[in-house]
């Protein structure tokens, strides 16, 4: 069975967390008034470059999909994350980092009859670099699991940053004056925290971990080409074995199951959002046979593309 992380709580510090999951999601509610998104569902950017609002007015049962490299703070609702060997929870007063795009399996929970809401947070690679060198020289960085998803609680100083960001997206002057550099205190803090070190491995060029991460880089524009895990490996001048093992430490995952996940994600909005047929997408996104690309989205999604053009014209 997968392990479920969890964390324990004391009744006091439950207490607070509650008052800031509060606070925060009022404000991401008052952010949806004043921008009548009421009635919004979806992923969308606010006025601030590489800052996005999510709101979802129901659950969603658990489906594959692949997460991006940035920060997740929640505001109202729950979710749970599905990896082959464990699970991640995290929902109102939580944040999840990701410093790699990661494919995995997803449900979202409402609570109490309210709609989940977020705000996502890209991760600028030369800021993220710049504030690593800087906070290095001065302190030591917390040590922790070589993995590219992690959750932590929101902190008093976390919660801060949250509160002056989401308050600049309703003022366009404010966020253009003051909007960049609340980012960038939000991914220091994150820096200092508990899962830091899922992004500060990012800016270490020679480690294992920016090594995969070049790797995904390389996997998520060429995936249609032809690949191997030799050539993958000897891209980042690392044996196949060490190359396999840094591989699944970071997304959890092989490198071939890895890059048929990316595969399937890519020709599904191929299919769904461009209007191409099932066979195109195939050939588009590197597959040779169309019957296993069959075989293997339905495997995948639980619907063939038809079953879920049908769905997703109903």
């Amino acid at each position: 069975m997968p392990k479920t992380v969890r964390i324990y709580i004391s009744p006091k510090i439950r207490t607070i967390v509650e008052v800031l999951m509060s606070s925060i999601a009022n404000m991401m509610q008052k952010f949806a008034e004043h921008n009548n998104l009421l009635n919004f569902k979806g992923t969308m950017e606010t006025i601030i470059s590489g800052v996005y609002f999510h709101r979802a007015t129901k659950s969603s049962p658990r489906q594959p999909l692949i997460y991006n490299s940035g920060i997740i703070i929640v505001g109202q609702g729950h979710k749970i994350i599905h990896f082959p060997e464990h699970q991640i929870k995290y929902g109102a007063g939580d944040y999840l980092v990701l410093g790699v795009p990661v494919p995995l399996e997803c449900e979202a929970f409402t609570d109490n009859d309210l709609p989940v809401m977020g705000i996502v947070i890209d991760i600028n690679p030369v800021m993220l670099h710049k504030l690593v060198n800087q906070i290095g020289t001065n302190k030591p960085f917390t040590s922790g699991q070589m993995s590219g998803v992690q959750s932590a609680k929101i902190d008093g100083a976390m919660e801060q940053v949250t509160h002056r960001l989401l308050s600049v997206l309703n003022n366009p002057i404010e966020a253009d004056v003051f909007g960049e550099d609340i980012v960038k205190e939000l991914v220091y803090r994150v820096l200092c925290g508990p899962q830091g070190h899922t992004l500060i491995g990012l800016a270490i060029h020679d480690g294992h971990y920016a090594r995969i991460a070049r790797t995904l880089s390389t996997m998520h524009s060429s995936y249609a080409n032809q690949i191997t895990v030799e050539g993958l490996a000897e891209d980042v001048n690392m044996s196949v074995s060490s190359f396999h093992r840094a591989f699944r430490q970071v997304t959890f995952e092989s490198p071939l199951q890895y890059l048929k996940k990316v595969r399937l994600a890519k020709a599904k909005e191929l299919i769904t959002s461009s209007g191409s047929k099932a066979n195109e997408a195939a050939l588009k996104v590197g597959y040779t046979s169309p019957s296993q690309f069959s075989r293997e989205f339905k495997r995948h999604f639980n619907k063939t593309p038809s079953e879920m053009l049908i769905q997703l014209h109903n």
